[in-house]
Formats: C-alpha cells, sequence, structure tokens
C-alpha cells in the first residue's frame, strides 16, 4: 500500500508487479524520464540567472517560434531516453520525424516508443510561470528487434501503457499513471529525490473554475460559446470562477486537484483545434480517466480517435466528468 513520503524508486519497485506488461523495462524507463525531469528543472529555475531564456530564432515543425528551453529539454530527454537503451523510438512535438534508436546490443528487445512534449507552455518561462513535461508510451506494434514504424506511433489514446507530465512550478511535481490510478510525486532539491506527495489523486467529479483562452471567444463554436454562457450565469453553485494560465500542464494539474473544466477548441482560426492529439491530449485523456475525470473533442472521446499523422491536431475538453458531460451536451444541441 503507498503511503506518503514514499520516494518514486521504492513506489515503481513496489508497484511494478501490478503492472500487466511487468518486466522492469518501463519502471527503468519512467526513472529514465525522472533523471531528464530533473536536469531540465534545474535549468527552469535558472531562468534569468543565464542566457536560456527568449526564442532561438527558429521555428519547430509546428510552425512555432522555438524558444531555448524548448530545444534544450528536448535535447535532455532524447538523449536520456537514448543514452540508456530502454526505448526504441521517440517521437517529440519538437521534431518533424520520429527517431529510430539502434541498439548498440543487437538482440535488444526494446519494446517501447515514447511521444513527448518537452516543455510544454515554454513562452511563459519568460515570465515566471509554471511549465511543464509531457509524456505518453506505447508498446510497438511492429516486431520486436526491428526499426520502429510510422503505425508503431499512430496508437490510438487507448492503446497507452503510461503517461504523467512533470510541471515545474512552486515545487516540481511529476504525476503519472500506468493504467492503475494517478500518484504525484514532489521533487526535494535538497538531495534530489521525488516523494509521493499526492497518493490516488481523482478529479472531484463537479467543479467550479473553467480555462479557457476567452480572447478567442468570437471564434469558437456556438455550442462553446453557449457553455462559457451557462459557466458565467449566476444560478445554483455558477457563476463558475474563470482561471487560465495558458500552460495545459498547469491548468489541468490545477483543475484536477481542484475540479474544474479545461477548453480548447476548434475555432474559426484553427479549424481543428490547437493542440496535437499525441503529445498532449492523449497523455492527458489517460490521466484524466484514471483520476475520474474525462476528456472529449466535443462529440467522441478523445482516447478513440484514430491517429492518421504525427503531429495530428484535434478540439480538446477535459477536467471534472460532469462539467465535460455539460459541455458535451451544449455541442451537441448547438450541431
Amino acid at each position: 500500500m503507498a503511503s506518503k513520503n514514499q520516494t518514486l524508486g521504492e513506489f515503481i519497485i513496489e508497484n511494478q508487479s501490478s503492472f500487466k506488461y511487468s518486466s522492469g523495462e518501463l519502471s527503468r524507463l519512467i526513472n529514465s524520464i525522472r533523471l531528464a525531469a530533473k536536469v531540465v528543472n534545474h535549468e527552469v529555475n535558472k531562468a534569468g540567472l543565464v542566457d536560456i531564456i527568449g526564442a532561438v530564432g527558429d521555428t519547430n515543425i509546428q510552425g512555432e517560434n522555438q524558444q531555448k528551453l524548448d530545444v534544450y529539454a528536448n535535447e535532455k530527454f532524447i538523449r536520456t531516453l537514448t543514452n540508456r537503451n530502454i526505448v526504441c523510438g521517440i517521437a517529440s512535438e519538437e521534431e518533424e520525424n520520429f527517431i529510430t534508436i539502434n541498439s548498440q546490443d543487437e538482440n535488444h528487445q526494446n519494446k517501447y516508443i515514447v511521444l513527448i512534449d518537452p516543455l510544454d507552455g515554454s513562452s511563459n518561462i519568460d515570465v515566471n510561470v509554471s511549465v511543464g513535461t509531457i509524456f505518453s508510451v506505447y508498446r510497438r506494434v511492429t516486431p520486436v528487434g526491428t526499426p520502429v514504424q510510422l503505425e508503431d506511433f499512430l496508437q490510438k489514446g487507448s492503446q497507452q501503457v503510461a503517461a504523467g507530465y512533470i510541471v515545474y512550478g512552486t515545487s516540481t511535481m511529476l504525476v503519472y499513471t500506468t493504467g492503475d490510478g494517478v500518484n504525484g510525486f514532489t521533487l526535494n532539491p535538497a538531495i534530489g529525490s521525488y516523494y509521493l506527495s499526492h497518493p490516488n489523486i481523482k478529479f472531484p467529479e463537479n467543479g467550479t473554475i473553467y480555462s479557457v483562452n476567452e480572447g478567442n471567444y468570437n471564434h469558437f463554436p456556438q455550442g462553446i460559446k453557449n457553455y462559457i454562457k451557462y459557466c458565467q450565469k449566476e444560478e445554483g453553485n455558477r457563476p463558475y470562477t474563470s482561471r487560465y494560465i495558458g500552460s495545459l500542464v498547469s491548468d489541468f494539474h490545477r483543475n484536477m486537484i481542484k475540479g474544474g473544466i479545461y477548453m480548447y477548441p476548434k475555432s474559426s482560426k484553427s479549424s481543428n483545434g490547437k493542440l496535437r492529439l499525441l503529445y498532449e491530449c492523449n497523455p492527458m485523456a489517460f490521466l484524466a480517466e484514471q483520476a475520474n475525470g474525462k476528456a472529449s473533442n466535443g462529440f467522441t472521446r478523445i482516447m478513440d480517435i484514430e491517429p492518421t499523422e504525427l503531429h495530428q491536431r484535434v478540439p480538446f475538453i477535459c477536467g471534472s466528468k460532469n462539467m465535460v458531460n455539460k459541455a458535451e451536451e451544449f455541442m451537441v444541441t448547438a450541431k
């Protein structure tokens, strides 16, 4: 039975047997992410003291300006996962194509692939606002021992075996699931260890927070506009409180702890939405469902969506179950 103040390493070992594919490989993978996160956290905490804030001057595959910390975090996670000979493939939001990991061991049996958003919300670094890392883990579907293929990455979210995020905020937390609930670990910077601080996290079924960029209100579908008006109406426990940080990890984390809904719908400016299905929506949907929440594109369960491309975007509504259900009602009614 997990107890508070248990280290992440102790927790992984103790709970390894509950994972249906238990072989120790996934545990080593989580440990690798933990290590890379500590290195990135160290750099994030130096922002303003050294030359790591601001834009690089390049754009990524998404057409977005790359921040210096985007590039740094991307390199650190890829290098750590590659050097420890645990995964057979990596896909990053910052890379155009997936990366095939060629093991030094000719008989390697690595069977996991990782999809990662190395630094979500990185533009917020310049103003000292919380940012995060999001990761998703799958078992490959092509034969073990052969080079990974695109189909290994284009799997439904329901096929994930692990997902999580690291939030670099007032404290640094690693939150993850392997399909047996959601647990959060807080980094003690004095000794460099993560300790279980939030066991068995659950979304409240109802919440009082809605998170959406209301500056885009005029571009939203009518169903989302109607739901926002519902949130603002004075009735019962409403109006809800509007809280939007602009960093998916931070907004999701707050809403999971306190109860709320996060929305990044499609709009007349972004017909498919803006968030990436594989790097952001699927892992957050897995976490949400494991924490008694819900994730939808407004009509369909996020983890049932069949991916068709590596950097695919989808509308995203996620949070407390009853709030997401109500938002879906407005979407269906307005359709």
